[in-house]
Formats: structure tokens, C-alpha cells, sequence
């Protein structure tokens, strides 16, 4: 049996240069990593991420805390508990903390250590990580949606959607879904310096021009889309992270201008840009609460466009259930941080593919080299996975990983039907 033998955290650093923790965690002389993410753009009934706020040291962003937790707490817990019983070991942590957001520990304390847990087992059983989730035969590789505009809180910017995307929906395998989305970046890049604006790049990679219509970045995307020989709305679709969290107030939200207008306008202004673009996916048209307006789109959703719940959902079952009951959307955003366990995270994947749900394994704006979410989207054959750009190793790593599990797989490398 292999018994967990020694649980180590340290403080590193995240793509945005916030500190973080990675866990690494022992079985005699093997030992497996893992490092957390950190979300910018948070839902209020996300899991409770743990900072020294007093320590201006770290300007209130330091985990040393968390570090100690692991090291002096849950370490003592899981010592010699076998490395292969992921669900005792993530209900430790959870009993452990006690607390419905996990507030005492931090959800980040107890994620870093689930996550390493996991990459250990499936290291002393010499299998790829993937291969150690839900699906034991028949792996699929996920459609990238691919961020190539940043905008909302990801961006220095005016544009009021967060992040343009694009999902190469023709495509026949991972490697040729990745080369029709670099075709595309590539010539929204020499579009963007041909107008005159700035090719640097926001939080999650995409570009961030000083733009503040959202249709004149559609516009640009479309360009770009027909300049790369593709065809928008069949080749390759657009996909919109609207944040509606951020753009929401007194019932009313600011998603198309800086004017504020009530939920009805808004639907009938997304029914426009869902027409006029061509538009496939869009993830969270709405606030978290506003659980009326989820449904009334749900209702006008004709075309049968792919409606995703980020904020709404959480990664959190409870949640899940009532947007279900509420026919609020029909797919859903995976973050592992937003639960706080691996367990957790499983339980809301395998009920979102009982219900019907697509799934979207995501990434976070504070991201790290560890390519966790990769394997995790294989291994429970989600629609797809959304982890930035073609740009900074922190996204890139995980589209790597992905080219790598395709090899892997060689003849069996299948892509998820997306229609």
C-alpha cells in the first residue's frame, strides 16, 4: 500500500506575479507537485481563498499562512493514509475545515494538497494523470476556446466584455484546432497593427487593444477569421465571456455601453450580436443572482447557442442543481479553486454530463506551469477547455500537455463533437 509519508508547502509565484502555494506531497522517495490558481474576476459563492491580509510585507497578498496550515494541520491528518483514496482524503480536508467555503483553511490550502494527491497516485501507478480521473477507455481531446481579446477586469482597456474568443469547431484533432486558432491569432495581430493598435497581451494572453466597442473587436475577430481562409460560424465560431458580475447594477447592467438597461434590452441586444456574428457560446450573460433573466435567455435561445454558467454555478453542485430546475443554461465553467477539491469537482462534472450539460474546464487569470487542468478535461472527456492564449507559458503549457496526451493516445485521439 502507499501510504502517504510527508505533506511540504511552500510560497511561489503566479502568472500575475501574486504569490501562491505549491504542495508537494511523499510517498517514501516518490513525490508529486502542485500549485494553485487564483481568480481575479470571482463569484461571491466561490470557495474562500486564504491571504495574509496584515502582512505588508507582501502588500496583504502573501500565503504564508496557508503554508503553515499544510505543513503543521493537514499534514498531521493525511500522513499514512493511502495516496490512492482521493475521496477519504479530500473529505478529511473538507471535515477538517468545517465551513460551507471552506474559510477556516482556505480552499487554497486544500486544493493544492487534493491536486497533489492526485498526481502522486497516478505517478506510483505509472499511468498519465489523465487516465487516473472518471473515463477509463474512449478519450477525448476538448475543443480549445481560445481567448484572443481581453477586455472587462482581464484588460487596461474599454471594452465591456471580458474575453473574445474563438473555438475552431471543423477541426479533426487537437493539433489541427490548435493551428487553425494560431492561424487566426496571427492575422488579428497584423490587422491590429495595421490600425494602429497595441499587439500586448491582457491577463489570460489575448490582445488588448485600446478599444471600448464591443462590436468593433467582433469585427476585428470576423476579419481575421475570413483572412485565415476559415469560415465564421462554421469553421470557426466566436465565443463571449461576458462577466455580467462586473457590469450589473440596480437590476440593470452596462454590457453593450456604459449605459445601464434592464434585462430585457440587454436579451434583445444579445439576440442582435448573436445574429450579426454568429456567436456560439456565451458564459455569463448575467449576474449570479439574477436568476429570472438566466431563464428568460434560456427561453429566446432559438438557435441553441451554448449558454454557460461561470459565476453562477461555482463548480458548486448545490448550485447546479437549482440552475437545472431553473433551466438557467445548459452548460457549465469547471474551476477546480472555486469548490476546493478534486472530489468536489468530479461530483459536479459527473452530475453536469448526467443532466445533458457540455463541460468547460477552466483555467483562472493567476495561473502557474502545472498543467493539472489538461489532463483533467481528457480525463473526463469534457466538450472543452478554456486556458487563454497562444501566448505566455502559464496558457500554453496546457496546450502542450494536450498535443502531448493526443500522441499518447495516437490512433484512439478523438475530438468531442461539438454540434
Amino acid at each position: 500500500m502507499s501510504r502517504i509519508t510527508k505533506v511540504v508547502a511552500r510560497q511561489v509565484f503566479d502568472s500575475r506575479g501574486n504569490p501562491t502555494i505549491e504542495a508537494e506531497i511523499f510517498s517514501k522517495n516518490t513525490s508529486a507537485k502542485a500549485i494553485c490558481p487564483s481568480g481575479s474576476s470571482t463569484g461571491s459563492y466561490e470557495a474562500y481563498e486564504k491571504r495574509d491580509k496584515s502582512n505588508k510585507r507582501y502588500l496583504g497578498k502573501s500565503v504564508f499562512k496557508c503554508v503553515q496550515i499544510i505543513n503543521k494541520v493537514i499534514a498531521k491528518k493525511i500522513r499514512n493514509i493511502n495516496v490512492h483514496n482521493q475521496e477519504k482524503i479530500d473529505h478529511i480536508l473538507i471535515k477538517l475545515d468545517g465551513t460551507k467555503q471552506k474559510s477556516k483553511l482556505g480552499a487554497n490550502s486544500i486544493l493544492v494538497v487534493s491536486m497533489a494527491v492526485k498526481k502522486l497516485s497516478s505517478k506510483i501507478k505509472k499511468i498519465p494523470l489523465y487516465k487516473n480521473f472518471l473515463i477509463k477507455k474512449n478519450f477525448r481531446l476538448p475543443f480549445p476556446l481560445m481567448n484572443i481579446i481581453n477586455g472587462g477586469a482581464h484588460a487596461n482597456n474599454g471594452l465591456r466584455i471580458q474575453e473574445f474568443m474563438i473555438r475552431p469547431d471543423s477541426a479533426k484533432s487537437f493539433s489541427e484546432a490548435i493551428r487553425m486558432c494560431f492561424i487566426v491569432i496571427n492575422n488579428l495581430k497584423k490587422t491590429l497593427k495595421k490600425d494602429g493598435h497595441s499587439t500586448s497581451v491582457g491577463d489570460e494572453g489575448g490582445f488588448a487593444p485600446m478599444i471600448n466597442d464591443n462590436e468593433k473587436a467582433l469585427k476585428l475577430i470576423v476579419k481575421a477569421i475570413n483572412q485565415s481562409g476559415f469560415k465564421n460560424g462554421k469553421d470557426i465560431t466566436i465565443c463571449l465571456d461576458v462577466a455580467a458580475n462586473e457590469l450589473y447594477k440596480k437590476n440593470k447592467y452596462s454590457i453593450h455601453s456604459t449605459k445601464y438597461i434592464n434585462s430585457d434590452l440587454t436579451i434583445k441586444k444579445y439576440i442582435k450580436l448573436i445574429r450579426k456574428f454568429k456567436i456560439s457560446s456565451i458564459e455569463d450573460p448575467f449576474a449570479e443572482n439574477d436568476w429570472n433573466s438566466w431563464n428568460k435567455f434560456m427561453k429566446t435561445n432559438f438557435s441553441n447557442i451554448q449558454i454557460v454558467g461561470d459565476d453562477l454555478y461555482v463548480t458548486n453542485l448545490e448550485r447546479l442543481k437549482i440552475g437545472f430546475l431553473n433551466n438557467s443554461s445548459n452548460s457549465i465553467l469547471i474551476k477546480l479553486n472555486q469548490i476546493g477539491t478534486v472530489t468536489e469537482t468530479l461530483e459536479v462534472i459527473k452530475f453536469s454530463h448526467l443532466i445533458g450539460f457540455k463541460t468547460i474546464i477552466s483555467h483562472r487569470s493567476g495561473e502557474s506551469e502545472d498543467t493539472f487542468i489538461a489532463d483533467l478535461a481528457v480525463g473526463t472527456n469534457s466538450d472543452q477547455i478554456k486556458t487563454g492564449s497562444l501566448a505566455r507559458s502559464e496558457r500554453v503549457s496546457k496546450y502542450n500537455q494536450l498535443l502531448r496526451i493526443e500522441e499518447d493516445l495516437g490512433t484512439n485521439a478523438k475530438m468531442n463533437k461539438m454540434n
